[in-house]
């Protein structure tokens, strides 16, 4: 029975030590990326066709999945606030405190995590096993700025600017149901929402977006970096990253949540 515990004892502890080895590297890792975000090496024009690719994939490839899944949402959120929610103002505070802040940037990281953080743990790991990364390594092609930053640049934009956008079609889709159900006009509907709106929840909202973005590209980077040379490793790379991806997620948004009601 001794034994047993022991054993039950060291297994935690040899996971804990894995879990803040892990998290230690990954906030090294960041720190490292993010200085480089100031150098102006970083930018030229090969950085700048691969941030190009990765917007156009990560963006503009989704939008009519994206635009689909926002309207849904839009219609089924507004209609069941509606039915519960006779009281314009409150209304307006139910769809700028909750729908735009928490909401909105939360279906948008799970749907940019599912298409793009598993694409780019699988691209670097690919890279990894087929060595390109010593190849360019080679040519003395630094890896942060041609590969790295333009990914998780990329992450970032895509983050703030999807997140609008879903933002603003349920908003829409909300003047619809409430010119329906209430018969209001645009501009009591947009006063309404004016009036609920928080400047510091607007602030907490983008610089969410943003963080969401940036480990959701770092963090399949890192994790891919980490696959050894054989192929077996990618596919338990790609799982390990977006385990890491999605404790992720819910570690910003609990974090964003504690500020908010502090």
């Amino acid at each position: 029975m001794i034994s047993v515990m022991i054993a039950a004892i060291g297994n935690i502890g040899r996971a804990a030590m894995l879990g803040t080895s892990s998290l230690r590297g990954t906030l090294a890792f960041a720190v490292r990326v993010f200085l480089n975000f100031f150098d102006r090496r970083t930018y030229n024009s090969a950085s700048l066709m691969v941030f190009i690719h990765q917007l156009y994939f990560t963006s503009v490839q989704i939008l009519p999945l994206f635009l689909f899944v926002a309207v849904i949402f839009g219609f089924l959120i507004n209609g069941m606030a509606f039915n519960a929610v006779k009281n314009m103002d409150y209304l307006g505070r139910l769809l700028m405190g909750f729908v735009v802040t928490e909401l909105s940037p939360f279906i948008t990281v799970l749907l940019i995590a599912l298409r793009s953080s598993s694409a780019i743990n699988t691209e670097i790991a690919v890279m990894k096993v087929n060595r390109e990364m010593s190849t360019l390594n080679s040519f003395r092609i630094d890896l942060i700025h041609y590969l790295f930053i333009p990914r998780i640049l990329n992450g970032v934009f895509s983050m703030v600017l999807l997140t609008s956008l879903f933002a603003l079609v349920v908003l829409s889709t909300g003047l619809l149901v409430s010119s329906l159900v209430f018969g209001t006009s645009v501009d009591t509907y947009v006063d309404t929402l004016l009036r609920s709106t928080d400047v510091l929840d607007i602030v907490i909202l983008l610089i969410k977006c943003a963080t969401f973005g940036f480990f959701i590209t770092l963090i399949p980077i890192r994790i891919g970096l980490s696959a050894s040379e054989e192929l077996t490793s990618i596919p338990i790379s790609v799982l390990n990253g977006m385990v890491k991806v999605f404790v992720a997620i819910v570690t910003i948004e609990v974090l964003s949540s504690i500020i908010r009601f502090i």
